[in-house]
């Protein structure tokens, strides 16, 4: 298995309203024109780029480079199974919400995932 093929897809958190960002993972030289996107969020970064500042040393140390593609809310109900993606990022811009979703839909099965470009 690759190192761009080892890193999980979704990682956030369980429950609650939180930043996240979606980032373009890329191995490049060794492999190039490959890239994977990710999602990561959590409600112990107060502004979208601690999550990324956080991400991109780990993902360097495996030899990976990191681009945000933007970033935006994550509203997570676990016990309603029910994922709300919204907003954006002051300064990253807005990340494409839809591709966002899609991931958390091939994580989260069986949740009811919905996005909107809505702020609030």
């Amino acid at each position: 298995m690759s190192a761009l093929d080892s890193v999980a897809e979704v990682l956030i958190d369980p429950d609650g309203l939180y930043k996240y960002i979606l980032v373009r993972l890329s191995a490049e030289p060794l492999e190039p024109g490959r890239y994977r996107d990710i999602v990561r969020g959590t409600s112990s970064a107060e502004f979208h780029n601690h999550i990324f500042e956080k991400l991109d040393p780990e993902m360097q140390a495996l030899g990976l480079k990191c681009k945000c593609l933007g970033g935006g809310k994550i509203e997570h109900n676990s016990k309603d199974k029910k994922i709300r993606v919204f907003g954006e990022s002051t300064g990253y811009g807005k990340a494409d919400h839809s591709i966002t979703a899609e991931k958390l839909r091939n994580k989260y099965g069986d949740y009811e995932v919905v996005w909107s470009d809505e702020k609030k």
